[in-house]
């Protein structure tokens, strides 16, 4: 392994404050993949007319959040049909669109709940390129400078069912996807420089929704995820945790070889992000009751499959990514009740209904809890012992992506613009 090999990974795991250098927000989450911002300077309070730098209408119905990198926000868009697909780069200082780009035609799109969208999931950027995927309907690799496309795929079947979700992360050379529906359910790693596929995996798990004749029941739902992956180094080595429906897996993300996968029988359909400190995996399984579980990870290692920590079962999140802050973790149900909880034990610390639904991950910065609902505002709570509301942000339209960090400002998307929130002298 080389030195920059080792850096970037202690970047990507650190759960403190993503270092002391600016590494750009370059994937769904910043980073860490964890949701935790450098800045102890993101601003408290805003409003359509405080605090705001600029704002940027973006056309069509998308829930993917912005990437940061280079003074670029890059972030995708679709027609509310999907017909077209599109990608645009703002420049982070001015909110001017410096490109807008279709880069698909869909003759047929495919069903999408009205409650996603057909370019939900979030672009993964780093010097020079930037990665955007649709799901099955496209996936391309742009030079951030022209903007031309250097590889395009279409070929990777998925009926998404629901409509895509799931964010794509890079790994060394290896540019890696969930395609988890109806019909297929695989991850995949693409060479990042040619987009060839490197591996593909199929799921394992048993479902459990086939009836007597072997027949897929419920539609399919069983079988459909949203859910990103993330990388974490165990017994020295490099692994992936990739969430689908119903199991969690762990692959080597070099050869996408199975190591082992927990299956769970209470939820569907994984939304939530991993979460992985102090070797423990903390994931929120999905759909149906909604629960959150602690597995341990790094005491099972690569033999077998880990052993529960604990499980939350009362008031966990089905869509919003939790966040790490010291010994707490904090959570968010989509029905917005808030809790705090001692993420080595499950030990409930407080939990508070803050109002609001919620479908965007939680972000962290210094001793600060952003909480962003759909229905425009935003919740500052204090990362304590001590449940303290510290403000109530509200924007002209509701939150679906997860904010994106640019030094000391926000980038945030509303279902209709991108804003730059910082504090202004």
């Amino acid at each position: 392994m080389n030195r920059v090999f080792w850096i970037g990974a202690a970047l990507w795991l650190s759960l403190s404050s993503a270092a002391a250098e600016d590494v750009g927000w370059t994937e769904f989450r910043g980073p860490t993949g964890q949701g935790i911002a450098n800045s102890t300077r993101l601003p408290l309070e805003w409003s359509e007319t405080n605090n705001v730098v600029w704002k940027t209408p973006i056309h069509g119905k998308a829930w993917s959040s912005p990437v940061v990198l280079d003074d670029q926000v890059w972030l995708t868009t679709a027609t509310e049909d999907g017909t077209e697909l599109s990608v645009l780069r703002v420049d982070a200082k001015t909110g001017r669109v410096t490109l807008d780009k279709k880069l698909f035609e869909v003759e047929e799109p495919q069903f999408a709940h009205k409650f996603n969208s057909y370019a939900s999931p979030t672009p993964v950027i780093e010097p020079g390129r930037v990665y955007v995927t649709f799901g099955s309907p496209g996936t391309a690799c742009l030079d951030t400078a022209t903007g031309e496309a250097l590889w395009t795929r279409r070929d990777l079947p998925c009926n998404h069912f629901r409509g895509a979700g799931s964010s794509p992360i890079l790994w060394r050379d290896l540019f890696l996807l969930h395609y988890d529906g109806s019909d297929h359910q695989y991850v995949v790693a693409l060479d990042k420089h040619t987009g060839r596929t490197f591996w593909k995996t199929d799921r394992t798990v048993d479902f459990g929704d086939l009836d007597d004749q072997g027949r897929v029941t419920l539609e399919g739902d069983l079988r459909k995820a949203f859910s990103t992956p993330l990388v974490i180094e165990l017994a020295g080595r490099p692994a992936l945790l990739s969430l689908g429906s119903r199991a969690l897996y762990l692959y080597e993300p070099a050869t996408g070889r199975e190591a082992w996968q927990v299956r769970y029988e209470n939820c569907f359909s994984g939304t939530c992000r991993p979460l992985y400190a102090g070797g423990l995996a903390i994931i929120g399984w999905g759909f149906s009751r909604g629960e959150v579980s602690a597995l341990k990870v790094a005491e099972a290692g690569w033999d077998h499959p880990p052993e529960t920590a604990w499980t939350l079962a009362r008031n966990a999140p089905s869509k919003p990514s939790p966040v790490i802050v010291g010994d707490l973790i904090f959570l968010v149900d989509d029905g917005g009740v808030g809790s705090c909880l001692e993420w080595r034990t499950g030990e409930t610390v407080w939990r508070k209904r803050i109002g609001g639904n919620y479908s965007a991950s939680l972000l962290a910065a210094g001793d600060r809890v952003y909480v962003f609902n759909e229905e425009g505002e935003t919740r500052v709570v204090r990362a304590a012992r001590e449940f303290e509301l510290l403000a109530t942000n509200t924007l002209e339209d509701g939150f679906m992506a997860s904010p994106a960090v640019d030094g000391d400002a926000l980038i945030v998307r509303t279902k209709t613009g991108l804003y730059r929130i910082e504090v202004v002298p």
